[in-house]
């Protein structure tokens, strides 16, 4: 489980010295919920602190590193979950979303992540009525993706947004996966900015799958002022998280952390309704633009994995960027939406690197997601096996 889960008698610390010796009495639902399913819980799996970044590192344990090659970055906030499974350690692995969190690590380890649609999969009631941060299954194959899901997956009264599971179980979706229509937004219509050597090897993914079947068409809706609701959702998710904590837990806080905080206290009344009316118009297009396609395909991030030592990437694409958020602009959309949203292996670039492409769903469309998701990794060869971890000599 990640280590932003509960697990009851298990030292759990979410990544912060002010919880490095918290060992809980009660298990998180989710947890219990796989206890009861058979599941057994092998250990925790490292995160930023509380959750906060994409590349994996805290002052309890220190980092997490890409096991294609050791001195680049994991990926975060799920970056021990998606190294445990690239290196065969666990079959299986827990890992939460807000801001591409399932999704980045995924990428950047070369395994398969699903960001679920809120509800899907319960979660404590702390702050469960706050549904962009969401818990999701990471593997190795959509195939094993859609098992973990089936079992994590169900109604839990303690859980404020709850949904049960489908009448078909996931395992049962995917059997027989049928030739996509993909929607390809290369740069979500100018969204997010992308590196020439991304942009090069998802060009030849999408040719590919083409070439083998699939209807590949670039489009993408109208995406009106996306940044901007994001942020607004995410700072009050950050206020409702830590607004009342005690200073003994925020004073460790890392830079980063304290910023996400800090810009959710300075939003009022008339910034929610904004984020509210925002998501709605997002969501509003994407729905009508999944009527006409099964999935819409972007980059998972726009850059390759970058120096593990650089908290975030500083430009990408000619682009500078201000500040973390700005490299993980390509999961914003996901989340704002309330979509279903999965990372899934496309091949390696010429240094070896693994590359990822996101797919994002219908509403409440997992099933289809899966099925899409289990076509294209049969087009290009997929899945990847586990790994040693490499250290490049040079």
């Amino acid at each position: 489980m990640k280590d932003l889960t509960p697990v009851a008698g298990v030292r759990s610390t979410f990544g912060t010295k002010g919880l490095a010796a918290n060992v809980p009495a009660e298990s998180d639902p989710l947890v219990t919920r796989l206890e009861r399913r058979g599941a057994l819980v092998m250990g925790k799996t490292n995160t930023p602190e509380f959750g906060a970044g994409g590349n994996t590192f805290n002052e309890v344990f220190g980092a997490t590193f890409n096991p294609y090659d050791t001195r680049r970055n994991a990926g975060g906030s799920s970056g021990g979950a998606a190294v445990s499974l690239a290196t065969g350690a666990l079959w299986l692995s827990h890992g939460s979303d807000h801001g591409g969190s399932l999704r980045t690590p995924a990428a950047y380890c070369g395994v398969v992540g699903l960001r679920t649609s809120p509800g899907l999969v319960a979660k404590s009631s702390l702050t469960g009525f706050v549904g962009e941060g969401v818990e999701g299954p990471m593997a190795r194959s959509v195939t094993d993706c859609a098992l973990f899901l089936d079992a994590m997956c169900g109604f839990d009264p303690r859980a404020p947004l709850s949904f049960p599971p489908p009448d078909t179980p996931y395992q049962e979706a995917i059997q027989t996966p049928l030739a996509p229509r993909i929607g390809w937004a290369p740069d979500l219509g100018g969204f997010a900015p992308v590196d020439a050597d991304m942009a090069d090897h998802l060009a030849r993914a999408m040719a590919r799958l083409d070439q083998t079947g699939a209807e590949v068409e670039e489009a993408c809706p109208a995406l009106p002022n996306l940044e901007r609701t994001y942020h607004q959702l995410r700072g009050f998710m950050w206020t409702a998280n830590f607004a009342k904590a005690p200073k003994s837990l925020t004073r460790h806080f890392k830079p980063t952390l304290r910023d996400n905080l800090a810009y959710g206290l300075s939003l009022g009344a008339e910034e929610f309704a904004e984020a509210q009316l925002g998501r709605s118009l997002i969501y509003d297009n994407m729905r009508v633009f999944l009527d006409r396609y099964d999935v819409l395909a972007c980059p998972v991030v726009g850059n390759m994995p970058h120096a593990q030592s650089e908290e975030w990437v500083r430009e990408v694409g000619g682009q500078s960027l201000s500040g973390y958020m700005d490299w993980l602009r390509f999961a914003f959309l996901a989340t704002t939406a309330g979509l279903p949203a999965m990372s899934i292996p496309v091949g390696f670039s010429s240094d070896g690197l693994p590359v990822g492409l996101q797919l994002i769903g219908p509403p409440r469309g997992e099933a289809k997601l899966l099925s899409v998701a289990k076509w294209i990794e049969e087009a290009l060869g997929g899945p990847n096996g586990p790994i040693d971890p490499v250290t490049p000599s040079r």
